[in-house]
């Protein structure tokens, strides 16, 4: 054990639990983590021709949006893990800012975003794989690719801290140089548009005014500035994480936003015909884009970069899922907590939170099978879960300011607390708003208002467990100590 490990696991103790992880994540694995997670390819290939279809080329520019919000979001979830280097991300935050109560809803709210969102990027590598091997992605049997490629992330987490930090940091090299090489490529020589083109909205609000139209793409920024925090949820296997895990939050916005604008902007100025892909004649631009650029044996080869940068994202998903499932465990927050905490004395990962992860993704994956609309509805709550657990952080931390909370982290925003909170609520709550707007056109009503019943449903249910159940009840783990001496919360 080398001297700074043992400093940190004193830290831990100090914080009121024992070390049983492996501290051999390193600070640029860790930020691979957090970059995988946040994945620009798997953000903007994802979500590009909805984005254009709604809002036109000036869609781009909800990058640069949302990497100005989340990083504001960010610097105050620095100033929280420098003091509370605690797997697990939000739960324990919360639970050190607020208590146990509060800390048990952000945990049901970011655990059940983060389920939905390993089915939701597995199901959305499923057609880059039937495009590789030539057949027709149905549903059966885009369900059964992605369910394989939850399989093959649990066993790849199930191998322990270093496979991850390995994996994640090939996904990083893969996902950073493909990207760059890619959109290189098709600026210099495959570029159809001028650069003045994401300022045209090409009539996509038909006439009327564009703000609504604008707002409409704005989940694809949104849906990409995100991941930054499981940087966070791996605290206890990476060393000095006071010092090291704000470096990796704050640099996967920085790399990971820069690199989405650059491959939206080669993907814009690539399209041949914007006009076809606002009005539907063009329904796969980016396949269009990639075989008119490096032809079919190239586009196969960029195709593979594309399904690492899934895989790396799926992984990264999941290994902070089983980071919260097993900080709730530790707790004794939830049923089958005995069980859930569980690590394995081999590779220092918690297996049981692992499997559960996978299984609750495939189940979801099984239902779209044969329920497709009603599990994108559920999938698309993802982001709005997520967001609204990053807001029940930034809420605790504002709720612990004026408490008379002072951080003495390594990280501190000093005079800046303040005003940089309040800010960071503001966004994060008018992100929410906006993505939880029903949808319009011609869908049925149940479609148009199915992430807010989504949304309502997880947080209702949650709180009908935590009334009925009390699980916050059982464990006396420090909680609120923050602001004050230790409390039941």
């Amino acid at each position: 054990m080398t001297e700074t490990t043992a400093d940190d696991d004193a830290e831990l103790r100090a914080l009121g639990y024992s070390a049983q992880f492996d501290r051999n994540m390193s600070l640029w694995e860790n930020f691979a983590l957090g970059f995988t997670y946040l994945s620009p390819v798997v953000g903007v290939y994802s979500l590009f021709a909805t984005a254009i279809a709604s809002g036109g080329p000036p869609m781009i520019w909800w990058y640069g949006i949302a990497a100005i919000g989340q990083m504001i979001v960010c610097l105050t979830f620095c100033e929280v893990v420098s003091q509370f280097p605690i797997a697990g991300g939000l739960y324990p935050w919360c639970r050190r800012l607020v208590g146990k109560k509060w800390a048990w809803m952000a945990g049901w709210v970011y655990g059940w975003a983060l389920f939905t969102s390993i089915a939701g990027v597995s199901a959305g590598a499923a057609p880059f794989v039937a495009q590789l091997f030539g057949f027709e992605a149905t549903p059966v049997n885009s369900g059964l690719i992605s369910i394989a490629l939850v399989a093959i992330s649990t066993l790849t987490n199930l191998a322990g801290t270093k496979t991850l930090a390995r994996v994640a940091m090939f996904g990083f090299i893969c996902e950073i140089l493909g990207a760059l090489v890619v959109g290189a490529i098709l600026l210099l020589f495959h570029r159809h548009q001028p650069v003045s083109v994401i300022l045209d909205p090409h009539g996509v609000s038909h006439g009327g005014p564009y703000f609504p139209a604008f707002m409409s793409a704005a989940i694809v920024g949104l849906f990409t500035c995100y991941g930054f925090e499981a940087c966070g949820d791996v605290a206890e296997e990476t060393p000095n994480p006071g010092v090291a895990i704000p470096k990796a939050m704050k640099s996967t916005i920085y790399i990971g936003m820069s690199a989405s604008i650059f491959v939206c902007l080669a993907l814009i100025l690539s399209l041949p015909d914007i006009g076809a892909v606002i009005d539907g004649r063009s329904t796969t631009p980016i396949q269009d884009a990639l075989m008119a650029a490096f032809g079919p044996i190239g586009t196969k080869a960029v195709i593979v970069v594309v399904l690492v940068s899934f895989l790396s994202c799926v992984l990264s998903l999941q290994a902070a899922a089983s980071r919260l499932a097993y900080a709730y465990a530790r707790d004794d927050m939830v049923v089958a907590s005995t069980w859930l905490r569980k690590v394995s004395t081999t590779h220092h990962v918690p297996t049981n939170a692992l499997a559960l992860s996978g299984v609750i993704a495939a189940a979801i994956l099984v239902l779209g099978m044969f329920f497709a609309n009603a599990v994108a509805t559920i999938v698309s709550f993802a982001v709005v879960g997520i967001y609204a657990g990053f807001q029940m952080v930034v809420m605790a931390a504002l709720f612990a300011r004026a408490k008379g909370w002072r951080p003495h982290g390594k990280f501190r925003l000093g005079g800046w607390g303040w005003p940089i909170n309040i800010v960071g609520l503001v966004w994060g709550v008018s992100a929410i708003a906006d993505m939880l707007q029903p949808g319009g056109g011609d869908l049925p009503w149940y479609e148009s208002w199915g992430m807010v019943m989504t949304f309502v449903a997880v947080v209702v249910s949650g709180l009908v467990y935590m009334v009925i159940g009390r699980p916050y009840d059982r464990s006396d783990s420090p909680a609120g100590d923050a602001w004050r001496p230790r409390s039941a919360g």
